[in-house]
């Protein structure tokens, strides 16, 4: 009879082979968890890819709410989405202390009666409040901005039906506050508007908010170059629910009649801006450079002077003596004085004409934006301190503008202030004790009852060193 084998007890070469193999586990487990704690990742992405789970100032900019307490975009409930690396950005933010911007794709219903925007729930879950102006910390410019709303559809009640769809992203923008100001025209508008919709290429559909028809007829040309279709008053499109696939409301302002091309959509700048400017109004010069069958010669040729002439305040005093003084520098010397009737386009062909542009501060420096590169701007600089104000409107932006600064500083002898006040006044004196009673104060005295007398001698002094920044050739 053969021996029964045993089936309790192991043999000893299957317990060998059981421990060896349990040792190698082990020692992986051990490599693993050493590796995690003190190894680094593959490529050194371990930190890019903690500071991508993380969302942090740099990458979302909180927006405050209707409290004014700074919130973040809303979270998705897709655990899938709930990474920074996959978060779409939020449907509304901050492009700058003065603007914010807010934009949406997909299923958009613009209500324009009650001025609202629905979209979709997923996108925005709180209905959220704006005015669509680039100046959103000044009170007294969004005073005269309608709010409007984007307000997420409801599951409970069907969305509006739309009376008119269209198959191009929309714009929605204010033409209140400042307008009617040649420089807020530019900085809080065209500027802004440029910046928002030079990515569509004329694509793009304008609706505009605070309607006022003969502004939009002054600037009808701006808005064509713009825009390749009709604008759209949204205050007069009372009952439509107009469709759209996608909305930008509130155009996004940079700096003072710039743009930052890191910045903006299309990667443009303030140059292309002027270009579009040139093309709108049909303007012939790019740069002061004469044509090459034209020698630049002073006996031949003369450069070309505009002086932008002010009515009421701020008024040159002796403007028909700095005429004659340019004139026998050389210069071919013209007189503007733009106003609210001007024909922009007229007033920018004869601007594109100059070489050299001389104006006391105020709007009508803003016409520098039609100047050739290369041209020469003179800012006249009203006494009472307003440096900053001077170089934040003018100074910084000529550079960007491809254009030569120059100032002229009014003196105390040169300015009416000396017919108004005594000399030991703080108006003459002590010009800071007066900018610390606010800006209404200061705008009543330096700017809205102040003309100047520019001393001609100093003042052919500026006017000679623009002629050494332009390209002529002087032969004897």
């Amino acid at each position: 009879m053969k021996p029964l084998r045993s089936f309790g007890r192991p043999e000893p070469w299957k317990i060998g082979n059981v421990s060896i193999i349990a040792c190698m586990i082990l020692s992986l487990c051990m490599l693993s968890l050493i590796k995690a704690r003190y190894g680094s990742s593959p490529c050194g992405k371990s930190q890019e890819s903690l500071k991508l789970m993380v969302p942090t100032q740099k990458n979302l900019e909180m927006i405050p709410d209707e409290n004014g307490q700074p919130t973040l975009p809303e979270e998705e409930d897709d655990e899938e989405n709930s990474t920074v690396v996959g978060m779409a950005k939020p449907i509304c933010y901050e492009t700058s202390k003065r603007s914010e911007t807010c934009e949406a794709e997909g299923d958009i219903r613009v209500h324009g009666s009650s001025r609202t925007v629905f979209i979709h729930p997923t996108s925005m879950k709180q209905e959220r409040k704006m005015k669509p102006y680039a100046r959103k910390n000044d009170p007294v410019a969004i005073a005269n901005v309608k709010e409007w709303s984007l307000k997420p559809l409801s599951s409970r009640q069907p969305p509006p039906g739309c009376t008119k769809n269209h198959s191009i992203p929309a714009m929605i923008f204010s033409i209140g506050g400042f307008t009617g100001n040649h420089f807020h025209d530019f900085t809080d508008v065209f500027v802004p508007l440029f910046i928002s919709s030079y990515q569509f290429h004329g694509e793009v559909q304008f609706l505009i908010s605070d309607f006022r028809s003969w502004w939009v007829n002054k600037f009808i040309l701006i808005f064509r170059q713009l825009s390749n279709y009709e604008i759209i008053n949204m205050d007069s499109d009372q009952e439509s629910v107009r469709c759209f696939p996608r909305v930008i409301m509130g155009p996004s302002f940079h700096k003072v009649l710039g743009v930052d091309s890191s910045r903006s959509p299309a990667g443009c700048s303030i140059v292309d801006f002027k270009a579009a400017m040139r093309k709108a109004f049909g303007l012939e010069r790019a740069t002061v450079t004469p044509p090459e069958d034209v020698e630049w010669d002073m006996r031949r040729w003369r450069p070309r002077l505009l002086i932008i002439s002010r009515k009421n305040t701020r008024k040159f005093m002796n403007e028909r003596g700095m005429v004659d003084m340019a004139t026998s520098l050389g210069f071919d010397v013209r007189i503007g004085q733009p106003d609210m009737s001007t024909e922009v386009s007229k007033f920018a062909r004869l601007v594109n004409s100059a070489d050299v542009m001389l104006g006391v501060h105020g709007a009508g420096l803003t016409n520098m934006v039609f100047l050739p590169a290369g041209a020469v701007v003179i800012q006249v600089v009203p006494m009472g301190g307003l440096d900053w104000l001077c170089r934040e409107t003018f100074e910084d932006p000529a550079e960007e503008l491809q254009l030569k600064y120059l100032e002229y500083r009014i003196q105390a002898d040169e300015s009416t202030l000396v017919e108004q006040y005594p000399k030991d006044h703080p108006v003459l004196a002590n010009p800071f004790k007066i900018r610390k009673q606010g800006w209404d104060t200061l705008k009543s005295v330096y700017l809205d009852n102040q003309n100047v007398r520019p001393h001609l001698g100093r003042l052919r002094n500026t006017l000679m060193e623009a002629l050494k920044h332009l390209p002529h050739k002087h032969i004897n």
